[in-house]
């Protein structure tokens, strides 16, 4: 099975860190980002799909054509035109597949659940948020499948948050985003078509960290070290 991870973004929010290097190689607890979701990834993938894009060969260097036992393909986004955009160039390696991960090069993430995500023809992971108003808001129906993703709602239905970790079949390519922003395009349409013909599950996560910012590596080192945190 394969696997499609999107790197090609800047990071600016984790500035000065991205300065002299992509986020994903951005150090957590003593490792690049990107190491830690390689090691989440269950054995079941074989090959990786890399959308890479800003200071592509350092990951490439770093990645090499194999890391950590598992085959590395490259895709490379040459303008920044969202994550529809980024799906949608990696389809030649994809559309003969039965099913295909896709994630974020952004977040930590439990193995476990994704693993259970991949035993599946189409899931979501999610994980619950107090304050889920600065993400996409799933709501679902009673056989736990989506029944709609809000978009950084103002007033949340729900407080399952989508942690940018799906399990596809290549149908999604059937379907166009008509989400545009400073001209990118972004997956959230794809989904919204995706889910209407074919029942996506839900997963529930009991980890997840989204890394945006540099105090958001502060506080996942604490995590990870089990160290208690100051909103506690």
């Amino acid at each position: 099975m394969k696997a499609v991870i999107f790197a090609a973004g800047e990071g600016k929010r984790l500035l000065p860190l991205t300065l002299e290097c992509p986020k994903p190689l951005v150090f957590v607890l003593g490792k690049p980002l990107i190491q830690h979701i390689w090691e989440a990834l269950p054995d079941t993938i074989d090959e990786v799909v890399i959308v890479v894009g800003y200071k592509s060969g350092m990951m490439r260097d770093f990645l090499k054509d194999e890391f950590m036992g598992k085959c590395v393909t490259y895709v490379e986004q040459k303008e920044p035109l969202g994550t529809a955009h980024a799906l949608k160039i990696c389809r030649p390696h994809l559309e003969n597949e039965k099913k295909f991960l896709l994630m974020y090069a952004d977040d930590l993430h439990g193995a476990s659940a994704i693993k259970q995500c991949t035993e599946h023809e189409s899931a979501l992971l999610v994980h619950f948020v107090d304050d889920p108003r600065r993400f996409g808001v799933v709501v679902t129906n009673e056989d736990g499948t989506i029944k709609n993703i809000e978009e950084k709602p103002e007033h949340p239905k729900s407080n399952l948050a989508v942690t940018g970790v799906y399990v596809l079949t290549p149908k999604i390519f059937e379907y166009e985003s008509t989400h545009a922003q400073n001209g990118e395009y972004f997956l959230t349409g794809m989904i919204e078509g995706y889910i209407r013909h074919n029942p996506m599950l839900v997963i529930e996560s009991d980890f997840w960290i989204p890394i945006a910012y540099p105090y958001d590596i502060v506080h996942a080192e604490e995590i990870l070290l089990g160290l208690p945190h100051a909103d506690e």
